[in-house]
């Protein structure tokens, strides 16, 4: 996944909300280990759901009603309008994933 083009971490009203803090995720799913997407984390706490708007690579559309690793074809979560703020994002089913932090450094 390295390329000339270093990532950087969006800077808008959510990431402001959640007191600022973000930073890069790698996410595998649980079953098999496959890596599924890079992501955005902002704020503290336990990743519940993923915002479509903060999956870096590979970019996904957010049409797909569930999230499925492609490799096993597990279920990871299920795609919804998260009310509060009005953004599509997939909420995770519990323990469907493995979350690993990343230095934008090294991305």
């Amino acid at each position: 996944m390295k390329s000339n083009n270093i990532i950087k971490l969006k800077n808008d009203k959510y990431r402001k909300a959640r007191g600022g803090h973000a930073r890069f995720l790698n996410v595998s799913c649980e079953s098999c280990g496959e890596p599924l997407f890079l992501y955005q984390k902002d704020g503290p706490g336990h990743l519940k759901r993923v915002y479509v708007d903060r999956i870096i690579s590979p970019a996904t559309s957010g049409k797909a009603k569930l999230l499925i690793c492609k490799s096993c074809k597990k279920v990871i979560g299920t795609f919804y309008i998260y009310d509060k703020e009005k953004r599509p994002a997939y909420r995770l089913y519990q323990d469907a994933v493995i979350k690993k932090i990343v230095k934008a450094k090294t991305l």
